[in-house]
């Protein structure tokens, strides 16, 4: 029942007693005097209350006539329209080798610790040498008498002494001595672990005492000044991502995020899995680990000129299957027909249809018809 309705019952039945009350004072003169003055006072109460009901039956009808829908309503504005492809990258460093002893042996020094700063060309560690020195020892022994020899058989075969023979035997010994010399002295410093890059060290996984062979870990060397992020995208968007295109970048793990530039992207797709890699050059600002996982947002579309984007749940379709949403027109909602764009993170491009002088609603706009009356919520 309406308020109206209900206001309609409760005047009926203060009316019909009233009407009663009216009836026995008429007829009733022969009573006493004390009952007809009870009459009349629970007549005027009466009255009273139906003038009261018939107050605020006349208001409500008269608000019935302006009948109005609170909405939500917030002005438009343009703005670069951007879209993004997400895709999980990963810290890598160009300078990130593992180095391991070039000759099977005991470990016999370890110089550096993890943690330590190193240069390019330092020994990190070395393994026993004992053998080979002693086998250097010995050969530099005989070298001596060789080149003796040597510089005396050339001396006479300068003089045209002696036969020539002579003179090439010796210099063949010589020459041979000092090849086994450098052979013996490059495995000597095969013995040695010796840092190629500069950078820090990251690990140390050998003992003193310790047997290692070629391929066997031992020291890790990274230069994290020379950082950068890697990824690989899928072949269709190959056509939407160069280099030079910016790049969020968020790390999970740290909560930190920067805006950089994409500094190399590959034109060749791989066979295997139809993918391209992408790199995101990291400057030393920040504390980052290699292959510490990272979430990168591509830029791959951005307007050419500021164009309105809104949330895209604003959108309806009507019977027809056109877009539209609705305004707020001169207190009445409107019907703004438009054309959409491309859609990002919940929101989507509008190329036509709405202005900045427009004002969307946005909320109470379920059940709004064009043309209903609207107040906007304060």
């Amino acid at each position: 029942m309406s308020t109206i309705q209900k206001q309609n019952f409760n005047f009926k039945t203060i009316l019909i007693p009233a009407l009663a009350v009216s009836f026995a004072l008429s007829s009733c003169g022969g009573k006493q005097e004390e009952s007809l003055s009870d009459l009349k006072a629970k007549q005027a109460e009466l009255k009273t209350q139906l003038s009261e009901i018939s107050t605020k039956i006349s208001k409500l009808e008269g608000d019935s006539g302006k009948k109005f829908v609170l909405v939500e309503a917030m002005p438009v504005k343009p703005e670069i329209f951007k879209t993004y492809i997400n895709v999980q990258g990963r810290v890598d460093a160009d300078e990130n080798v593992s180095l391991s002893s070039e000759m099977p042996g005991t470990i016999t020094k370890i110089n550096v610790k993890a943690g330590d700063e190193v240069s390019k060309g330092q020994v990190l560690a070395e393994t026993d040498a004992r053998a080979l020195q002693q086998s250097i020892s010995d050969l530099q022994t005989n070298a001596e008498l060789v080149n003796q020899m040597y510089t005396k058989q050339k001396a006479l075969w300068d003089q045209k002494i002696g036969t020539e023979v002579q003179f090439l035997q010796a210099k063949t010994q010589k020459e041979s001595m000092e090849k086994k010399l450098m052979t013996l002295q490059e495995q000597v410093r095969m013995t040695k672990i010796i840092s190629p890059i500069n950078g820090t060290v990251d690990a140390v996984d050998i003992k003193l005492g310790q047997l290692t062979a070629p391929g066997m870990p031992a020291i890790r060397v990274i230069n994290f000044s020379n950082l950068k992020l890697k990824a690989d995208l899928s072949e269709s968007y190959a056509s939407k991502v160069h280099k030079g295109d910016e790049v969020i970048v968020k790390f999970p793990d740290s909560s930190d995020t920067l805006i950089s530039r994409i500094s190399y992207s590959s034109r060749a797709i791989n066979t295997l899995n139809r993918t391209f890699g992408v790199e995101i050059a990291l400057d030393n600002k920040k504390e980052f680990h290699p292959n510490q996982i990272a979430i990168l947002n591509i830029n791959d579309y951005s307007s050419p000129k500021p164009v309105i984007a809104i949330p895209l749940n604003f959108v309806q379709k009507d019977l027809k299957g056109s877009r539209y949403v609705l305004v707020a027109d001169n207190k009445k909602a409107a019907k703004r027909q438009v054309m959409l764009g491309k859609e990002y993170g919940g929101k989507v491009e509008i190329l036509n249809g709405l202005s900045e002088t427009d004002l969307l609603i946005t909320s109470g706009y379920d059940g709004l018809n064009e043309g209903d009356a609207i107040e906007i919520k304060k």
